[in-house]
């Protein structure tokens, strides 16, 4: 049951007790237990809410970082990272495999914000070798959700 239950709230977290009862064959009691041990276990770290910042007048500029870092002896890449995702700006750091050691997700106001932050404050780092800035120009989904869903034509077609 934790499996499904955290499938169905990783997809909303605002889903009503009730109906997640329903859903899964059990009562509303059973549910909010399991949430609780969830939460306590540090299962569930957080709920969020994804808006689609395009669709309003908010100057926001979103980045992925690729940083190569040298690991540090006893503790590899956690202290680093860990430096690095106590910065405000810093949404997201995952250790990934490939030509990188990090990938870093931030948002900016605007391009040079971002851009001064990579240079000024990542770049500094004393075990970061290089970065690579990619600048996110439009979301079509994430976290799963498709953010601008295609409008279907209902005009009937006609042919002469």
């Amino acid at each position: 049951m934790r499996e499904e239950l955290l499938s169905i709230i990783e997809k909303n977290s605002r889903i009503d007790i009730k109906e997640l009862a329903i859903i899964l064959g059990t009562n509303e009691e059973t549910v909010l237990n399991e949430l609780q041990k969830c939460q306590e276990e540090g299962i569930i770290c957080g709920y969020h809410t994804m808006i689609n910042w395009d669709k309003i007048d908010v100057e926001k500029v979103s980045a992925l970082i690729e940083v190569r870092v040298t690991p540090q002896r006893g503790e590899g890449f956690d202290k680093i990272a860990e430096r690095i995702y106590k910065y405000p700006e810093v949404n997201a750091v995952y250790l990934i495999s490939g030509g990188y050691d990090l990938l870093v997700s931030l948002e900016g106001k605007t391009l040079r914000e971002v851009s001064f932050f990579v240079s000024d404050k990542l770049s500094t780092l004393e075990t970061v070798i290089s970065t690579s800035t990619h600048f996110i120009l439009k979301k079509y989904k994430d976290h799963g959700t498709v953010l601008e869903k295609k409008q279907e034509d209902l005009r009937e077609k006609v042919s002469l």
